[in-house]
């Protein structure tokens, strides 16, 4: 009898030890369930992504009077857009620097256009929701290895993802449960190569086997009113090769880029979608304070806006359209003149994209 009892103990209590270390890691697996099940519930179905052009808010180069006087902050007309954007983009087309001189050869520095902004202006980016930027261009190395240096120093102190010169390449970033791949080009000497289609390839390729979405930025295509059509050929201003952007465009989404978004030539182009992707071709000027020509369609500021899903392919977008005038911010347009534009080129560029705009802005992809 006494044997049975310490039979029934024994079994008893290593009965017990197990339903305690079974409940402990049927609590541990239903945790690890239920927080896979709140991470996918938080994270979108869509994506709604801005992207703007050339961001320049003034420059204390070659002196203060071409900084606007303080009070209204850049954006802020145009931030009831901005802040609605899962994700915001733009060109950085200049520097964000206290430090550093002139790199550029100007006997006369009032007509070298050379961009120096504050560093305390990264916070108006910041305030306005900008998530990442290009700073591939022509006027990131505007002072010199200092200048490039500060400037991707402001960016990350304000939270704001960047990419496209030797020291960044491209960038990895999460935002609301989506891991983006971000990489960016242009022509000039201290950028990775607009030309280099194969270098740009294998990025997009990498970036992409690690990110859920990926967005590739250029800089890149002839400047003014007389190229706003895009050629499909390389582009040549001022003897410089600009690239040929319908070429880059189309390899880098072969590749497995997702979104491909345009600017450089100072002037809005055509949008495209090319297997289900979006490209916008030149986002034109959107927020250059003085030191730029804003003459008719030089002042147009484009907001694109494109819902795609979690695979990149494009849903649906809207077009808002602002404008600027001499040393003024981007203000609403309420005649609409950026979408007028924009609706005309591609229809002329790209009827193939079969793109509908609407009034309203809105734009969709016909059916057939």
């Amino acid at each position: 009898m006494r044997k049975i009892l310490l039979l029934v103990f024994f079994f008893g209590f290593s009965s017990s030890i197990w339903a305690q270390k079974f409940t402990k890691e049927a609590i541990d697996a239903m945790y690890v369930v239920a927080l896979g099940t709140q991470q996918k519930l938080s994270t979108p179905s869509i994506i709604k992504i801005m992207a703007v052009g050339d961001i320049m808010m003034g420059t204390n180069f070659p002196d203060n009077s071409y900084l606007p006087p303080e009070g209204k902050a850049p954006f802020d007309d145009v931030n009831p857009i901005l802040t609605q954007a899962d994700l915001l983009f733009g060109n950085l087309e200049g520097t964000l620097t206290d430090e550093g001189e002139n790199a550029k050869r100007c006997s006369d520095p009032s007509k070298c256009y050379s961009f120096r902004s504050p560093e305390a202006y990264g916070k108006h980016l910041e305030d306005s929701g900008f998530d990442v930027m290009s700073i591939a261009n022509n006027h990131i190395g505007d002072f010199g290895e200092v200048g490039i240096k500060n400037t991707m120093k402001t960016l990350k102190k304000h939270n704001i993802a960047y990419a496209g010169v030797f020291a960044q390449p491209y960038t990895i970033f999460e935002k609301n449960g989506i891991t983006y791949g971000f990489c960016a080009f242009a022509p000039n000497k201290d950028c990775l190569k607009i030309h280099n289609l194969s270098k740009a390839a294998t990025i997009v390729t990498e970036l992409k086997e690690k990110t859920d979405i990926v967005i590739v930025s250029f800089h890149g295509g002839a400047e003014g009113l007389k190229h706003t059509h895009v050629t499909r050929k390389t582009e040549r201003f001022y003897g410089e090769d600009r690239g040929n952007v319908y070429l880059f465009a189309h390899t880098v989404i072969d590749a497995g880029a997702d979104v491909v978004l345009g600017h450089g030539p100072h002037v809005s182009r055509a949008f495209e979608i090319y297997k289900n992707k979006f490209i916008a071709y030149s986002l034109g000027n959107f927020c250059t304070y003085s030191r730029f020509n804003l003459r008719g369609i030089k002042g147009y500021a484009p907001i694109a806006e494109i819902s795609i899903d979690l695979e990149g392919n494009f849903i649906e977008g809207v077009l808002h359209s602002a404008k600027q005038i001499d040393e003024i911010y981007p203000f609403m347009d309420e005649k609409k003149a950026a979408l007028r534009e924009i609706k005309k080129l591609t229809e002329e560029d790209f009827p193939e994209s079969k793109l509908i705009f609407k009034d309203d802005g809105s734009f969709l992809q016909q059916q057939d």
